[in-house]
């Protein structure tokens, strides 16, 4: 009787509440309280918590490298359930949202190069405006309903999700500054203690979660970001069940990964997320004036997602459509596309992230970086709701 009158609601409140639509205001909502923080009389105690030292990283460290390993662990996890059972599982349903991918990642890094060029101090932050945020992306796409056709709405998930994993290959490649070459060798070692678990038929979470832990320790030490521990942790973690099954194959309850993921999806919007845009989206306006606005930094990182996003997306998935190489996405038109284009501008999560990670020591660079962050993924945003909002008025009047 508990259970029913008080659990059952209480994980019905938290599955609607870290919905992809709630979840993406949950985000924005932490990233606004961070903002009026940083520029109120509680600034100096907002800075003070963040660099409050809990044993060897302060509060922010935790927060980037520790609980960001957990939205690691969960990106890691969607993708390798797309790739090997979703919508990426076969090379035709993967190449529409894979060279979308492709072009949404290489325009806006270009345009940022453009600006800043491949030299000096500011070249370092060309990736910021190359991924998409999916909870944001998908939570507006959520809000416009049927204007956007279901079809569209996978096509968005998996581009974000090969978005995700080509920042994480941007991370891994050009955000490692040293390499601590015994600490590596654990690491290996205990990824293919993981891939062994895992090729045996261990199906129980809790020791690859334990060597998880392990993992990001030894990662943290060899100078790789300690959060990519988590993508490793991820692809370890076996998709099917104690009887073989893949997600396709039926109701697969008992999938290690499906269960993890699962509850991941209800903790990760809540928590992980709210907290990471707290600890970084606080930016002091008071000394902010045209000259940041302005700034190569800001104009590359808001120009990249504004412009680079859609030109790249939606210019790719036109060329791959028209020469044959796939079909567009069922019931969607090139107007629909061009409107889930623009919302691929919306790079708030990962692009803070990488945002950090170019400009460690530089805060100026970083908080010109997180204005163009900000300017570019709230255009991308109003810009593709209104965009696939008008031609439904239109036609139906």
């Amino acid at each position: 009787m508990l259970k029913t009158l008080i659990w059952r609601p209480f994980q019905r409140l938290l599955d609607f509440v870290s919905g992809s639509a709630t979840g993406g205001f949950v985000l924005m909502g932490a990233a606004v309280v961070a903002l009026v923080t940083a520029n109120s009389p509680f600034r100096d105690a907002y800075e003070s918590l963040l660099a409050l030292h809990i044993g060897p990283l302060s509060v922010l460290h935790w927060v980037n490298d520790g609980l960001m390993a957990i939205f690691f662990l969960l990106v890691g996890l969607e993708i390798k359930r797309e790739v090997v059972d979703g919508e990426l599982a076969d090379r035709r349903s993967r190449l529409l949202p894979g060279v979308a991918a492709l072009g949404g990642m290489l325009v806006p890094a270009l345009i940022y190069l453009l600006i800043n060029g491949t030299s000096g101090e500011t070249s370092t932050g060309w990736a910021i405006p190359s991924a998409t945020d999916i909870a944001f992306a998908l939570g507006v796409a959520a809000l416009l309903g049927s204007r956007v056709p279901s079809s569209l709405k996978a096509f968005l998930a998996a581009l974000a999700i090969i978005d995700d994993l080509g920042a994480v290959i941007i991370i891994a490649v050009f955000y490692t500054p040293h390499l601590d070459l015994p600490s590596l060798g654990g690491a290996i070692a205990v990824v293919g203690a993981m891939a062994g678990l895992n090729r045996f038929g261990v199906r129980t979470l809790w020791p690859y979660l334990a060597l998880g832990v392990a993992l990001w320790f030894l990662v943290h030490a060899s100078g790789i970001h300690a959060t990519l521990a988590g993508v490793a942790t991820a692809f370890c973690i076996p998709l099917r069940d104690e009887q073989g099954r893949a997600p396709s194959d039926g109701d697969c309850t008992y999938s290690p990964l499906l269960r993890l993921e699962h509850a991941l999806h209800r903790l990760v919007p809540l928590t992980v997320l709210p907290l990471f845009g707290l600890a970084n989206a606080g930016i002091v306006l008071s000394g902010i004036g045209l000259d940041q606005w302005l700034a190569p930094v800001t104009l590359g990182v808001g120009l990249g997602l504004a412009l680079g996003k859609v030109i790249g997306v939606f210019s790719t998935a036109f060329v791959a459509i028209r020469l044959g190489w796939t079909a567009m996405p069922r019931n969607a038109t090139y107007r629909q596309l061009l409107g889930t284009a623009l919302l691929c501008g919306i790079g708030f999560t990962m692009s803070l992230f990488i945002g950090m990670l170019a400009f460690p020591e530089q805060q100026a660079l970083q908080d010109e970086a997180k204005l163009g962050i900000l300017a570019g993924s709230v255009l991308s945003g109003f810009a593709g709701w209104i965009y696939l909002r008008v031609p439904a008025r239109t036609v139906s009047a």
